[in-house]
């Protein structure tokens, strides 16, 4: 029988090793540029209301709704095609895939990340992350409620997590409590959100940034667990 590891390490994707924002700027840019100003606007309205719907960014779900109200509209071809092609390893943060070569010297590394089943995977793919973590992609509707799953695939005595957002740490903190680590990297607009990082208990560990993480020792970070 194959023992657990001690440790699995577990890495969230957008804003977190790759600039999402970046990514939501340049698609803004092109909806203007495409579509118009009123359609773009409209585009926009659609993704916030599925964001709150599905609990995830879903440029191409948001862009197939907008289609039903918009059937004859050439321009969404362009659109899709813009987002499938993103060159996404261009928006890695400075560091991230040395981060996660630095962890796997470590431990098992994992890819946990929300979305959907397409563009979701894509993006991994076409930034490297995919081949970096040895195909070890996790994808949920909501990563912290499937917590069980993760630990079913992954088994470990502990793991440490690095998200952007404080909601989804505390969230895990509640479940695996002291066998968790969580470091938050102030990285998008969710980590800049200050009424809401305030809203959530601190992560163990604080970086400004995820190449930070380079400056770091794997016993220095678990030591900080709370």
């Amino acid at each position: 029988m194959v023992s657990s590891p001690e440790i699995v390490i577990l890495l969230d994707v957008d804003n977190t090793l790759l600039d999402s924002d970046c990514v939501e700027r340049d698609l803004r840019n092109h909806l203007a540029a495409t579509f118009g100003d009123q359609s773009a606007a409209r585009y926009w309205d659609i993704f916030e209301e599925l964001r709150v719907e599905i609990g995830y960014a879903d440029y191409l779900g948001a862009l197939q709704r907008y289609r039903h109200e918009h059937p004859r509209d050439p321009h969404l071809l362009t659109v899709s095609l813009f987002l499938v092609n993103y060159p996404f390893a261009d928006r890695l943060f400075p560091g991230a895939l040395a981060v996660v070569e630095r962890f796997k010297a470590w431990a098992p590394v994992v890819i946990l990340t929300d979305g959907d089943v397409v563009f979701q995977p894509r993006k991994i793919e076409r930034s490297g992350l995919w081949e970096a973590v040895g195909g070890n992609v996790l994808i949920y509707i909501r990563k912290e409620q499937m917590l069980d799953d993760v630990e079913a695939r992954y088994p470990a005595r502990r793991y440490l997590m690095v998200d952007d957002k404080v909601r989804i740490l505390a969230a895990m903190k509640q479940v695996w409590a002291d066998r968790l680590t969580t470091v938050f990297p102030r990285q998008g607009h969710y980590a800049h959100d200050t009424e809401a990082v305030a809203s959530y208990p601190p992560a163990d560990v604080t970086v400004d940034r995820i190449g930070d993480l380079l400056d770091c020792d794997l016993s220095a970070l678990l030591s900080a667990t709370r």
